[in-house]
């Protein structure tokens, strides 16, 4: 089989660092949780590691049965992206129940607020109102 030229191993060794940056960036500015970055590094490292490790990629891809090498990678891509997705799904299902439930809760509490203040009794004009103290 053929080997990947230097050129592309350069790039893509490149690309997969400047991400990998990207990602710790996004962490420490508080904009990725650390639990979302995981799969995000894991996935860079597999990247470099091939990268760097020319013939790695054509003996799995051998190991595996795969006829093109870099269809594997597209095929683990697609996998994690996936399965990354399938999991967003299960956090915003999460969210919008809790969303729901808070909403409710809220009006109940308005509700409540409501009827508290229209069972108080109204300061009538013709009361005259408590002189404040002042105090020297």
């Amino acid at each position: 089989m053929e080997t990947i030229p230097l050129t592309i191993q350069i790039i893509s060794i490149t690309g997969a660092l400047l991400f990998m940056l990207t990602i710790f960036r996004l962490i420490i500015r508080g904009k990725l949780r650390e639990e979302y970055s995981i799969i995000w590094i894991l996935s860079t490292v597999v990247l470099i590691v091939f990268s760097v490790w020319r013939q790695g990629l054509e003996q799995v891809s051998a190991l595996l049965g795969v006829f093109y090498p870099p269809s594997l990678i597209f095929l683990g891509a697609l996998s994690a992206m996936l399965v990354f997705l399938v999991h967003l799904s299960v956090v915003i299902s999460k969210l919008q129940n809790q969303i729901k439930d808070m909403t409710h809760e809220m009006a109940y509490m308005r509700q409540d607020l409501e009827r508290l203040k229209a069972q108080q009794p109204q300061p009538t004009p013709e009361q005259p109102t408590a002189p404040e103290s002042v105090s020297p």
